[in-house]
């Protein structure tokens, strides 16, 4: 029985042998030079004598962040061509939304002025009772009267505002948010006040008005007068003025700006219109950077209405790879429309990751604390290294994802000038501000502050003032009525609720909401400047 289970299993045993070997035998590739060149490259340039280094030589299969990317002896397959093309459009994209995040903070503003009434040159916005959380603007200012104002040269020609004395810093920035004159305390005027002229990009004339303006004699309505001239670099500009408070109180200065401030084009001086002033305090707006394709969309608009040198060759260089070149139509397909959102997403993890979490030692005041700075570099144009650097990105993409406004006021040492800003995301053990936690801030005697000192709370999502029960999420030493400690320390609180007693020092949180400050300094004196004063860290509290 054995024997013949054993020869009827043999003939079953060899088919199945056999095809197995002839199947094996079918499916093996004889050697050849392409799988020598996907194991070493160079054996082809070896074989022949020929040294040539292994970093100027492709395999066949490279690994990469964005996969795998195959070749054929240095040549992309279809697969890795497509991948590398990809790369380079979304690449370019990121750097279009990061380089370009002043001209949208402008224009945003822009829309928002125009949406509350200020359409014209001589119509501004004037913050009557101060601006609050309804205004969601980045990092706005509850301690000074605001007065902003949007004007384009291309429609009004050269332009004159006869700026106040007695008020607080303002400066003009372009479209792009760059700086192009101060006015006021910091400004030519030196806060006497002045008739300030500003030309347009296109402007051929004699007069030679570098940015920051220079004096000049002009005839203005048939009378020879004094002036300040700058040419803008821009058809569309941003006015900023500030006016300090006078016992707590915002009367004087709009009664100052409300009287004196004058704008109008300068071939109507003779008969300038009438200035139009809208109360923007407690009206519901918002001017925030978007994250979608409407950023890229206004970005276009932005390009085709100013001139072709408001960018360098390289800028311009940058957006037309990404479909955004002046005199040309802006019409994405859905590819392009594709790339933009995953530029956007990775472009906006970027900003809030710089905003929130500077990974350059030189953004931080002081080596011991949380406390970093916006224009790092102490440079309004974020120069590293006093130039040697060139434009320092990551200081760039910080400010403008946190902040508005640019003048070297506000970066550069002035003592009793000007102002100085100190942001903090962080507590002392670097974790983020928990709006269900309870925390104090002690601020040292003496605060270096001729002016005045506050602190503002601050939404992480829109960077506007966060939203409580509190009118003004904020504390100002000339408002808030402080319970200062004997030896001249202020402690501060925040959190849910406050802790008895302590009201007039609190500012309130929000459970589930996070939030960050900044620490501002108006007329900052030398202590804030050599460093000798220096804030504490916020320390967590377990109660209150």
């Amino acid at each position: 029985m054995r024997e013949k289970v054993i020869k009827s299993f043999n003939p079953l045993f060899t088919a199945l042998i056999t095809f197995l070997f002839l199947n094996a035998c079918n499916n093996v590739q004889p050697p050849d030079k392409k799988r020598a060149t996907e194991k070493d490259p160079a054996a082809f340039y070896k074989e022949r004598d020929i040294s040539v280094p292994a970093d100027i030589l492709t395999p066949d299969k490279v690994e990469t962040s964005i996969g795998i990317l195959n070749y054929d002896d240095g040549r992309p397959t279809d697969e890795t061509i497509k991948k590398a093309y990809r790369y380079l459009d979304v690449s370019r994209s990121v750097t279009a939304y990061l380089n370009n995040l002043s001209a949208i903070a402008t224009e945003v503003l822009k829309i928002a002025f125009e949406g509350m009434g200020a359409t014209e040159a001589h119509h501004v916005l004037i913050s009557e009772q101060l601006i609050d959380a309804h205004q969601v603007w980045p990092t706005g200012n509850t301690g000074t009267v605001y007065v902003f104002g949007f004007f384009d040269l291309k429609k009004t020609g050269a332009l004159v505002i006869e700026m106040p004395g007695k008020a607080g810093p303002g400066f003009v920035d372009d479209g792009w948010m760059r700086w192009v004159t101060d006015m006021g305390p910091t400004g030519p005027d030196r806060g006497q006040g002045g008739t300030y002229v500003f030309l347009p990009p296109d402007y051929k004339g004699d007069i030679n008005a570098p940015l920051g303006s220079i004096p000049a004699k002009m005839k203005i309505a048939g009378k020879v007068r004094d002036v300040f001239v700058v040419k803008s670099p821009t058809y569309h500009n941003w006015m900023a003025l500030r006016g300090f408070l006078v016992d707590g109180k915002p009367d004087f200065s709009v009664k100052l700006f409300k009287e004196k401030l004058k704008i109008y084009p300068l071939n109507d001086a003779a008969n300038p219109p009438e200035m139009k002033f809208v109360n923007m305090s407690g009206k519901n707006t918002q001017a925030v950077i978007p994250a979608s394709y409407r950023y890229f969309k206004m970005l276009n608009d932005i390009v085709q209405r100013e001139p072709v040198e408001a960018l360098d060759n390289e800028s311009r260089g940058v957006l037309s790879a990404i479909g955004i070149e002046k005199g040309n139509p802006f019409s994405p397909d859905d590819y392009w429309k594709s790339v933009y959102d995953d530029a956007l997403k990775i472009g906006d993890a970027a900003g809030r990751s710089i905003l929130f979490s500077p990974r350059d030692p030189d953004a931080y005041i002081y080596p011991d604390r949380k406390w970093y700075i916006g224009f790092v570099g102490n440079s309004h144009l974020w120069l590293k290294d006093e130039g040697r650097g060139g434009i320092n990105l990551d200081a760039r993409i910080l400010f403008f994802y946190g902040a508005i406004a640019v003048t070297p006021a506000m970066a550069m040492k002035m003592v009793g000038l000007g102002s100085q800003y100190a942001f903090c995301s962080k507590d002392k053990d670097g974790n983020y501000f928990d709006g269900s936690k309870n925390y104090k801030l002690t601020i040292p005697p003496d605060v270096p502050a001729k002016n005045f000192w506050s602190i503002v709370m601050y939404d992480p999502q829109t960077r506007g003032m966060l939203l409580t029960d509190q009118k003004y999420p904020a504390l100002n030493n000339k408002r808030s009525n402080l319970t200062v400690n004997p030896d001249g320390s202020v402690d501060l609180y925040f959190g849910p609720n406050p802790p008895e007693g302590k009201e007039n020092n609190w500012i309130q949180t929000v459970p589930g909401k996070g939030w960050f400050v900044l620490f501002r300094l108006y007329g900052p004196l030398e202590p804030w400047f050599d460093k000798t004063w220096k804030p504490n860290d916020f320390e967590l509290v377990d109660n209150q």
